[in-house]
């Protein structure tokens, strides 16, 4: 993936780490142990709203300043950042409307959001009560290490790639950002505050789906936001579509809980199985359009 030499976004900021604590031990009962803190989190505000993760703990002691950081991860998550602002503006002004950018704040270890107090374990989420998307720079690591999520395979031309070894590639990291940044747009949308009051008045079970059907949506706007950069910087390599679509792969429910040894209960799934993944993740990529994004079909 070709990323440097572009502008990086003002908008990521470091952590100092926060006070607080995660509470809410009912987790364990309602997934299979383990899957929600393996990959991407749950969005901690759907979470709450269904009572399926984080709790309380939302005054947030963390204090943050802009990232200044030169090292590769940083600058290649300001980048990213950037370019999903350059494109959400372009969409959002076809549409007649403003994009609002988000916030981005990288951590270490543990974190203080609006949402609740968060540590690596959780993953990258995205909080709508201050619209920020929270990333710990190890979870690049965790993809590959853990999660068999691996990339770079026929090689980069990237200086920037060097020193980047045992991590999951340039593009399969640069899916997360998207990921988590297209809850970002399913909240200015008005979409999640839609899913969060109708999880409320429906079982466990059909909150799940509501789950999966909004997590597979932010899959369909990573794609779109992968179509449309490409479009506008030509910054796709050989083999980089190869590695989002191994990483939607390899973090699907189903594989997930074969993974941990549990069965596979399909009223558990909050993110979808690795075949609705990634075809969600090649709708949006293929397209280039956020009609096409329409994983619920009626059902909100």
């Amino acid at each position: 993936m070709k990323w440097q030499g572009r502008r990086g976004s003002s908008n990521v900021r470091t952590s100092s780490g926060g006070g607080g604590k995660m509470v809410g031990g009912g987790i364990g009962g309602i997934i299979i142990a383990g899957i929600l803190w393996l990959v991407f989190g749950v969005n901690p505000m759907t979470a709450l709203q269904t009572g399926q993760a984080v709790t309380g703990g939302g005054s947030s002691e963390t204090s943050t300043e802009i990232a200044t950081s030169t090292d590769r991860d940083t600058q290649f998550v300001k980048v990213v950042l950037a370019d999903t602002e350059e494109v959400w503006h372009q969409i959002f002004n076809e549409a007649g409307s403003t994009y609002k950018e988000p916030s981005l704040i990288l951590f270490n270890g543990q974190v203080s959001s609006a949402c609740g107090s968060a540590s690596s374990a959780t993953g990258p989420f995205y909080c709508p009560a201050d619209q920020t998307v929270y990333l710990d720079k190890s979870f690049f690591v965790e993809m590959s290490q853990n999660l068999g999520i691996t990339g770079d395979k026929q090689g980069s031309s990237d200086e920037g790639n060097e020193g980047n070894e045992g991590k999951a590639g340039d593009f399969a990291q640069a899916y997360v950002i998207a990921h988590e940044v297209g809850h970002h747009v399913q909240t200015l949308l008005g979409i999640s505050q839609q899913v969060n009051e109708a999880s409320r008045q429906v079982t466990r079970a059909e909150a799940n789906k509501l789950s999966v059907l909004q997590e597979l949506q932010a899959d369909c706007f990573a794609g779109v936001w992968a179509q449309r950069n490409q479009e506008r910087v030509q910054f796709l390599e050989a083999g980089d579509i190869d590695e989002a679509i191994n990483a939607a792969s390899q973090i699907g429910d189903d594989r997930l809980a074969k993974a941990s040894g549990g069965a596979v209960v399909p009223d558990n799934f909050t993110h979808g199985t690795s075949q609705q993944r990634v075809q969600w993740f090649t709708r949006g990529l293929e397209s280039g359009s956020v009609q096409s994004c329409d994983t619920f079909s009626g059902a909100l």
